[in-house]
């Protein structure tokens, strides 16, 4: 199934329409007038912003997801210091090349750099994620993710951790995951599954520019 086959199962879904995280996004981005939301897949940060009279613009590479500009993460179409505010919400551990998707949203934006993720947790974790999702690429640690922001001349101000509770059987539905993948991610998943549900690692990191 591709991304754009999948937009609306990601419009729809609960578990990105709303969440602490999310909210965070928005309380972070308090006084921007111009915001770039990076792979926007269903929408949610720039629906958050605009309800918060943020004028906002997105991107993805999906043209089911309907960005405005149709690009990847590693190729932004605009001027340096385009935006008061640069947001990606889980969607970086897709970018085929991290360190230059960061370097670009360090690039447009003239403040602020806002990423939420997954974290790494480990090899298991990571083959399930490619199993369930071959797009997927990598999680990364905090420490990793530190190291991205100052290589892209971000200065980090804040991170914050959050629980992610996931419904497991809606996760592989919005993947396409077919049958005998999706029991492979139950069994590397293992004793991480409870009573159907699993709990990520999510980190939000705000940078400004150095």
């Amino acid at each position: 199934m591709s991304w754009s086959e999948r937009a609306q199962l990601y419009r729809e879904s609960e578990a990105h329409r709303e969440g602490p995280d999310l909210e965070l996004v928005v309380e972070w981005s308090s006084g921007a007038e111009q915001a770039l939301d990076v792979a926007t897949g269903g929408g949610h940060v720039a629906r958050r912003l605009r309800e918060a009279g943020i004028n906002v613009v997105t991107t993805d590479p999906a043209p089911g997801m309907q960005p405005d500009v149709i690009c990847r993460a590693e190729d932004l179409p605009f001027a340096d210091g385009s935006f008061d505010l640069v947001a990606c919400r889980v969607a970086a551990h897709h970018f085929e090349d991290i360190e230059k998707a960061m370097h670009e949203l360090g690039r447009v934006s003239r403040d602020r750099v806002i990423v939420v993720d997954n974290l790494f947790l480990d090899e298991p974790a990571e083959e399930a994620d490619r199993v369930r999702d071959p797009s997927h690429v990598r999680n990364y640690s905090e420490a990793e993710w530190r190291e991205l922001f100052e290589g892209a001349g971000l200065r980090v101000d804040e991170v914050r951790r959050f629980d992610k509770p996931i419904e497991v059987e809606p996760w592989l539905e919005r993947a396409g995951t077919p049958p005998h993948d999706a029991e492979r991610v139950r069994e590397l998943l293992g004793n991480r599954i409870d009573d159907g549900w699993i709990v990520l690692d999510r980190i939000a990191i705000l940078g400004r520019k150095a």
